[in-house]
């Protein structure tokens, strides 16, 4: 299967929030900003970036794949860790430029690479004054170390 994507230059307003056409609004970097949230319960998991080819990827694979700012290549999420994300649905927003991800998270069921569950396992808090982070206590469900040897 080769999938491609309709484009959304070429699409008129209307067309783009109200039609049929999957065009995603690539970014000048080539990227769509990813909402990942999990089945059943709704919460977000994490955020992260795809690129066409990662995109494709997922939809051809039914496993979720991103592209990594940071290394400069596609990550099949869990392929270190084996905390693979299996595609329940995705939409994207009305001008196509953000998708939201419904998994299941598999393994352990840990989507950040700290072993929590989510990535939003801090709280921003405001004490006289001065903004902190403040653990909201999610439990690890892996040890990074020993999965990944950091």
């Amino acid at each position: 299967m080769s999938i491609t994507f309709a484009d959304p230059t070429i699409l008129s307003h209307d067309e783009l929030e109200e039609g049929t056409a999957f065009a995603p609004r690539f970014d000048a970097q080539g990227l769509v900003t990813a909402v990942t949230t999990e089945a059943g319960s709704g919460r977000v998991l994490m955020v992260a970036h795809m690129n066409a080819q990662s995109l494709a990827l997922t939809l051809e694979t039914g496993e979720v794949h991103y592209w990594s700012r940071s290394r400069a290549k596609i990550w099949k999420k869990g392929e270190s860790s084996g905390e693979i994300q299996k595609l329940i649905e995705m939409r994207t927003d009305c001008d196509q430029d953000v998708l939201l991800l419904t998994v299941e998270q598999t393994g352990r069921g840990a989507a950040c690479h700290t072993g929590r569950k989510s990535c939003f396992y801090r709280i921003v808090k405001v004490d006289d004054g001065a903004v902190k982070l403040v653990d909201s206590g999610e439990p690890r469900l892996f040890d990074p170390k020993a999965v990944y040897g950091v």
